[in-house]
């Protein structure tokens, strides 16, 4: 099952975030994990998919922020989180949470949705081209950052 986010589900998906973070190799902070994402959702700067398993246990999340397209005159969305914890994987959750990823663009009348992945991510390398999505070799992907690691 899948569910959008809510402040009630924050103690139950801290943790899944927690790992999500861990898994990009960044160290374990419970506390600062929890005040992002009910930051994110009291200020409505995220949309959160969970899925659920069928003793509903939280076994992914799905986080997409809002941009905009200057050129199309529309909202798009940055899917920036996508994680199935290890032992759920293979089982049909992440492509769920990337469908309703799909229905709120179609809800919210946005031009698409964009994503980023590491080039050594051979999972995310096979899911999202078999999604519908479509590599980019038309624009270069630069970043800047305040503090470099």
């Amino acid at each position: 099952m899948i569910k959008q986010a809510t402040l009630h589900d924050i103690d139950k998906l801290t943790p899944l975030f927690d790992a999500y973070r861990q898994f990009y190799h960044k160290q374990s902070d419970l506390d600062a994990a929890k005040d992002f994402l009910e930051a994110r959702i009291e200020n409505n700067e995220s949309v959160i998919y969970i899925a659920t398993n069928e003793l509903d246990h939280f076994v992914g999340f799905v986080q997409l922020f809002p941009s905009f397209s200057s050129t199309r005159l529309k909202r798009f969305w940055v899917l920036n989180d996508l994680f199935v914890c290890k032992e759920f994987r293979g089982n049909g959750y992440s492509r769920e949470l990337i469908e309703h990823a799909k229905q709120l663009c179609y809800a919210t009348d946005a031009c698409g949705m964009l994503l980023e992945t590491s080039v050594m991510n051979e999972i995310g390398n096979n899911l999202y081209p078999s999604s519908g999505f479509q590599l980019r070799d038309d624009a270069n992907f630069y970043e800047w950052e305040t503090q470099p690691n």
